[in-house]
């Protein structure tokens, strides 16, 4: 399967203090397949994500190929990537709330945002229909009622599904997933993933899916990434790094992953657990 998105030797690094925050890592993103990238905190997983959308802060810089379709962003002027983003690569940020403007209700960013993409070749009532069937198709009931509702009466899980909604509509290449489930409760959790599966069997997008909830990755990726201190050191198929992980810090995330999902399934038998000294 050919590759939609390759980036080599990517190095980010901080302007002020010279620090090396992702040191020259290469990786791959198949055609309709879904990569996650996994590492605790710090570990370079979002900044990684932002660099392949330019979305890094003045203070980081960054050097190496992001090649999309065989074009280098990295050469790109700000006006083209800007293009590029929402429409081709469709960013979902992990805390809903941030991803929309808090002075002005939903609909309003959401006509924006198609509008900008779409050079207004859709009328105002069209924008409306398809993000209304949108809405629905994610599970959200009353899309007009939410349209009207500012991001602060809704809740992350809704916020999230509308970013969903708009990815349906938008029909981007690839969706980067920055964490979209760790503010969540667990149930939410379970439907919003249960929405990017959805979404990945409707539009046969490709997917980078962020998290460090091993569980979901299990679910939803094809292949896994796992990063620590900036650097990648494990890749492969997803059942080859829970079955079979080689690099220590893998064996470290897969084994605390087991020991959380057994205390669990124990609680929820009704089962005491006694920790270990």
């Amino acid at each position: 399967m050919e590759n939609i998105l390759e980036v080599r030797n990517l190095r980010v690094w901080d302007l002020n203090s010279d620090k090396v925050l992702i040191a020259n890592n290469s990786f791959d993103l198949r055609r309709s397949s879904c990569l996650a990238i996994v590492g605790e905190s710090g570990s370079g997983k979002s900044i990684t994500c932002r660099s392949i959308m330019r979305l890094n802060g003045s203070s980081l810089r960054q050097s190496g190929e992001i090649l999309f379709k065989g074009e280098n962003l990295t050469t790109l002027s700000e006006k083209k990537m800007r293009r590029k983003r929402g429409r081709k690569l469709c960013m979902i940020l992990q805390n809903g709330m941030s991803a929309f403007d808090p002075s002005c209700v939903i609909g309003v960013h959401l006509k924006e945002t198609l509008a900008e993409h779409f050079d207004c070749d859709w009328k105002k009532n069209e924008i409306e229909e398809k993000m209304k069937l949108a809405m629905e198709s994610v599970m959200l009931k009353n899309p007009i009622e939410i349209m009207n509702k500012y991001p602060h009466q809704l809740s992350g899980g809704m916020l999230q599904r509308i970013m969903i909604a708009l990815a349906i509509v938008l029909e981007p290449d690839i969706i980067i997933a920055d964490e979209p489930t760790t503010a969540l409760d667990t149930v939410s959790q379970f439907e919003v993933v249960e929405q990017f599966i959805q979404l990945r069997k409707k539009m046969g997008c490709s997917m980078i899916f962020i998290s460090h909830d091993l569980g979901v990755v299990r679910k939803i990726a094809d292949e896994v990434l796992v990063m620590k201190d900036g650097e990648i050191v494990e890749r492969g198929p997803t059942e080859a790094i829970f079955l079979k992980p080689e690099h220590k810090y893998t064996k470290y995330l897969v084994s605390t992953r087991l020991a959380l999902s057994e205390n669990f399934k124990k609680l929820m038998r009704g089962e005491t657990i006694v920790a270990e000294s």
